[in-house]
């Protein structure tokens, strides 16, 4: 399923760039990867026919005759009426539509041009377009819309821009004392909050949680004894104080990979090497540990390939890829890299840490069909051999920090390409290539090839600087872009692959919790440490083993969501309800999902519930006692914006609403303050009520759920 739904994507997005030449990388390899590789491509052992279209020299054999389209073997079959003899088979659910068949005809009649991939060539630094902004990411997108007959769209409001870039940059809604910088607005006030924004603790907090996603991190091993791991943390309390202190991207890989071969490696390097240690762990009785060890070291081959270099290395486990040239040899090269290492806790931290074996050291082979029983060639450990060569060892064989430092070279062509990918993607809700651990052939070709690679030769120039790279995309008109509706964009561009306006995106469910918890002042903002639990109901222990379980004591319970406990067999059902990953997998690209279970889990779920109360208590407390100003003061801090004239005159009828019915239902009605109840004076419980009402509503809106 994530092969097609892409495609779909990826033909929309291709069809905005298409031109009258026919270019093999941009308009035919994603066909023929998509549609013909699978038995026409890299992979001997599947290959029909003895026929392959991933290689020029080959296909021109049999199937294409350059510049003859009628003569081509090729054209016939895919133009065939008889279904003995069409191509794809009828079987085939990918068939080619009318279009795909005229672009192939028109590139076999232009001469049938191969192109290297696109992403496996060298990163080279494009010149900027001329433009009459500051930031060269403007002139590119401008550039590009100004070919499709685009303009860019306004900017967003002040207040909607501090509320983007403070949910982006920090997972937390702007405090009222924040939005004191409307007054006055300038391009100056702006770039120092951004400035303030990334010198927060909180950056550190908000970004971590992206590269967790990737670094499946989860507090227990998973499988069905599900074992605590209660030192886990400081793996994430590493990544935390890493970005914070702009950890170059490519030391942040270094440590990872390889912190313990460093020489005399700090106690933070070694807590890196955490990043294969998060990964699930059979530890049940009876397991096959030679199995369990092989399944292992395939999850670090695998996450290693998504995370670093966005290729799905792990379809070569088995076979030959069948997309990209990536062999089942080249696959357990890169296996050896990791099959001596070894897991070890650190004496002085207690931190889960890789190591190399010392002695009895494995020799790798080649498992043939992916079998750990089945022994075939022996390998050495060796990068990817369509990639660029690592360079020369110091020892006779190269280990992990060789494969470190192969992977942030300045000639690896993917590395750069797909950090930028990731980080364009928070802040935009897409990259620019939307299959972000697929750079491969039959994933998504870049939408913005050109921006792609200056920012990627850009960020290796400015030291692997993640902050000074995020600026750089914060401060661009771009970025600042109202995402209000554009009909003349809607038949054009409806997936806005070309960036004429901002993207909505709905909050991730850490953030929609925090936010939640950050406008009722309920939330705790001590930062790193032990992951807590927060309560849970009965029905979530019906399955798995964990039970007894206790909420931590006390104000822990409304720390930020970072730092909730996951256990693999009990995950947290108020974030996994708004997509959050499950730590099976490395997680380069959360889905979002619209659901009624959302909507019931906004209105029902505790945590929301109780803020709506903590909410409802503030206005009582830190308002003037008249009506208007409580829901004034009730929208502005959850909304981040003062309300319009029409929206406080429908809020102050729902309010007088609430307010009969509360009055008229006596008592019992009362119930809805909970907890709150013993600290509001009896006088104003009715009130009180009314507002916990109005403050369910408005942490309901679109608007709140949304970042514009």
């Amino acid at each position: 399923m994530r092969l097609v739904i892409p495609f779909v994507i990826m033909v929309s997005c291709s069809a905005l760039a298409a031109e009258p030449r026919v270019e093999f990388n941009r308009d035919i390899r994603p066909i023929l990867a998509a549609k013909c590789y699978a038995c026409h491509g890299p992979d001997e052992d599947k290959r029909e026919a003895d026929l392959r279209l991933d290689v020029r020299a080959e296909a021109v054999k049999v199937a294409v005759k350059p510049g003859q389209p009628e003569a081509s073997e090729l054209w016939k079959r895919i133009t065939h009426t008889d279904p003995d003899d069409v191509m794809p088979p009828p079987s085939s659910p990918k068939q080619l539509t009318k279009i795909e068949r005229d672009l192939i005809r028109r590139w076999i009649a232009a001469g049938a041009e191969y192109q290297n991939h696109w992403a496996f060539e060298p990163i080279k630094r494009p010149a900027v377009p001329q433009s009459d902004g500051k930031n060269p990411i403007d002139a590119f997108i401008t550039a590009r819309l100004r070919t499709h007959g685009l303009k860019p769209a306004p900017a967003a409001s002040p207040a909607t821009l501090i509320r983007r870039v403070y949910l982006d940059l920090t997972g937390l809604p702007p405090s009222p004392s924040d939005l004191a910088a409307l007054s006055d607005w300038s391009e100056q006030k702006y770039e120092k909050i951004v400035d303030r924004l990334l010198a927060s603790p909180n950056f550190g907090e908000r970004w971590a949680r992206h590269w967790l996603d990737m670094a499946r991190y989860a507090d227990s091993n998973g499988f069905l004894g599900d074992g605590l791991r209660p030192n886990a943390y400081l793996y994430r309390d590493w990544v935390i104080r890493a970005f914070n202190a702009d950890l170059p991207f490519d030391q942040f890989t270094i440590d990872q990979i390889a912190g313990d071969l460093l020489q005399q490696p700090t106690t933070d390097q070694i807590t890196a090497t955490g990043f294969h240690r998060n990964a699930a762990l059979n530890t049940e009785a009876g397991v096959d540990k030679e199995e369990a060890r092989y399944q292992n070291l395939v999850d670090r081959v695998n996450t290693t390939g998504r995370v670093w270099m966005g290729l799905t290395v792990g379809c070569a486990q088995c076979h030959t890829h069948k997309y990209d040239p990536i062999t089942i040899r080249d696959y357990y090269s890169f296996y050896a890299f990791f099959d001596n290492t070894v897991d070890r806790d650190d004496a002085k931290t207690k931190a889960q840490a890789l190591a190399e074996a010392d002695k009895d050291r494995r020799q790798t082979y080649v498992h043939l069909a992916g079998d750990y029983t089945r022994r075939g060639p022996d390998v050495i450990p060796a990068s990817l051999s369509a990639l660029p060569p690592m360079a020369k060892p110091v020892q006779p064989e190269p280990g992990r920090l060789d494969l470190a430092h192969w992977l942030v070279a300045p000639q690896h062509p993917l590395t750069s390409r797909v950090a930028v990918n990731h980080i364009w993607s928070k802040l935009f809700g897409f990259g620019f290539v939307r299959t972000p651990d697929d750079f491969g052939t039959a994933g998504e070709s870049p939408s913005h090839p050109d921006l792609l690679d200056w920012l990627a030769s850009e960020f290796m120039r400015n030291g692997w600087s993640r902050k000074q790279l995020i600026k750089l995309i914060v401060m661009s008109a771009t970025y600042r872009q109202s995402s209000a509706h554009r009909e003349d964009i809607v038949e054009l561009d409806p997936l806005n692959c070309l960036l004429a306006r901002q993207n909505r995106i709905r909050l991730d469910a850490e953030i929609l919790r925090d936010s939640a918890l950050a406008v009722s002042g309920l939330l705790k903002r001590t930062i790193g440490g032990p992951s807590f639990r927060p309560p849970l109901p009965e029905d979530v222990f019906d399955v798995g083993r964990s039970s007894n379980w206790q909420a931590s004591p006390g104000d822990e319970i409304y720390r930020r969501s970072l730092y909730i406990i996951t256990l693999r067999s009990v995950l947290y059902p108020t974030l996994t309800t708004f997509d959050s990953p499950d730590a099976a997998d490395a997680c380069v690209r959360r889905e979002r999902s619209n659901t009624p279970l959302q909507a019931l889990a906004m209105m029902n779920d505790s945590v929301f519930v109780e803020a709506a109360q903590a909410l409802a208590l503030r206005a009582i407390r830190e308002s003037p006692h008249d009506t208007a100003s409580r829901l004034r003061h009730l929208f502005e801090w959850t909304l981040n914006r003062s309300p319009r004239a029409e929206e406080m005159k429908r809020l102050a009828g729902f309010h007088s609403e609430q307010k009969a019915r509360v009055e008229k239902g006596g008592a019992k009605t009362l119930d809805v303050l909970g907890n709150t109840s013993t600290f509001v004076p009896v006088p104003d419980q009715i009130e009180a009520a009314t507002l916990v009402a109005v403050a369910r509503v408005l942490m309901n809106l679109d608007e709140f759920i949304n970042r514009e």
